[in-house]
């Protein structure tokens, strides 16, 4: 935990402690817990305790103060030292992460920090962040050293945030079912004039690391789903770029004219270091958008959304508006309300946007 003075704000240690606390509700008596702070230094404020004394627990959360600098790498170091004196086989080792990101004394680098929590990785020790506050929160940082940790980053900004991430999607966050997940997929240039995908500029591998499984992926979490949105051009149809005057168009037999792509999956079994591999083909056809289900319109609704924040260069003709009532309109079902906190903050970003349409 963070305790330096950049933390002494609302939404960042008070939060912090709000976090904990919803996680030590969930704790088991076989769970344990280790709590080590950080500041101008680090210190270990609760040593190795079982779930089952949550009081215990709990008046160290509560007696968190913040103050000093902020030596972040220092305290990692422990954190993985207190994690191997703890480690339960066959059970999920896990360090959480929390703060505002801003490392400022000891290792400060960024391709050091990630370096040092690759190795540590390999201990079978994994490492999640959670990001409070702004200013001078450092979002690459952490979702990056959550990457290299085999763990999850999550920003939390309010209390039903906390909830979300340390209550309902607990088991997903720290159950791993799939390490190294990577996905390649490959477009039938009979078929597909043109794509892009929409998103994961930092999470692309080189082609030739897709078959090497010695390359690190991202996991997945039980309950875990993962989309990914691609938008394609098919042939004979008008697409961002004007037809080549020398490469002549591709000509294919009429068999692979029924496939769009072809999507290979590789994945390992927790602990494992053999990789499985599935593969499917993408055939030829296409639905309205009005006939897609919920879930798809509303993550086209979330891609829209943030193409619209960097300019909406590829947003075509949908803008805040169409943005606004497309989420709207796939927003159920939404049990704890999170998609219609999606449509508040669209209405609110179009109403910070200089282009309101």
């Amino acid at each position: 935990v963070d305790v330096s003075g950049s933390m002494n704000a609302d939404n960042k240690l008070p939060l912090v402690k709000q976090t904990l606390r919803i996680l030590t509700e969930q704790l088991r008596p076989q769970d344990k817990v280790t709590i080590i702070t950080y500041a101008s230094g680090e210190k270990l404020v609760l040593e190795p305790t079982s779930g089952e004394h949550k009081d215990k627990i709990l008046r160290v959360i509560n007696q968190l103060q913040a103050g000093g600098a902020t030596a972040g790498e220092q305290a990692i170091q422990l954190a993985y030292k207190e994690a191997e004196k703890a480690f339960v086989k066959n059970g999920i080792n896990r360090i959480l992460l929390a703060t505002d990101g801003d490392f400022n004394i000891g290792i400060t680098d960024f391709n050091t920090l990630k370096g040092m929590v690759a190795e540590k990785r390999k201990s079978g020790i994994s490492l999640t962040t959670l990001g409070y506050g702004t200013g001078n929160y450092n979002e690459e940082l952490m979702e990056q050293i959550a990457d290299a940790g085999d763990g999850n980053y999550s920003y939390i900004d309010n209390k039903n945030e906390a909830k979300k991430v340390v209550q309902r999607q607990l088991s997903s966050t720290l159950a791993t079912v799939a390490q190294d997940v990577k996905i390649q997929v490959e477009f039938n240039p009979a078929t597909v004039k043109e794509y892009r995908l929409v998103g994961y500029e930092n999470r692309m591998l080189k082609q030739e690391d897709f078959n090497n499984d010695k390359v690190d992926a991202g996991d997945i979490g039980a309950g875990h789903s993962v989309t990914a949105i691609y938008e394609i051009i098919p042939v004979d149809q008008q697409g961002w770029l004007n037809d080549s005057r020398y490469q002549a168009p591709i000509k294919s037999d009429t068999a692979k004219k029924s496939e769009y792509a072809f999507v290979n999956l590789r994945y390992k079994l927790p602990n494992q270091e053999k990789s499985i591999l599935l593969s499917q083909a993408v055939n030829v056809k296409s639905k309205t958008l009005a006939q897609a289900n919920n879930d798809t319109r509303f993550a086209i609704a979330v891609a829209s959304y943030a193409q619209q924040l960097k300019g909406g260069q590829y947003n075509g003709a949908m803008g805040w508006d169409q943005i606004i009532q497309l989420a709207q309109q796939s927003a159920k079902p939404d049990p704890y309300q999170m998609r219609e906190e999606f449509v508040d903050l669209v209405k609110i970003a179009k109403s910070l946007s200089a282009k309101q349409n």
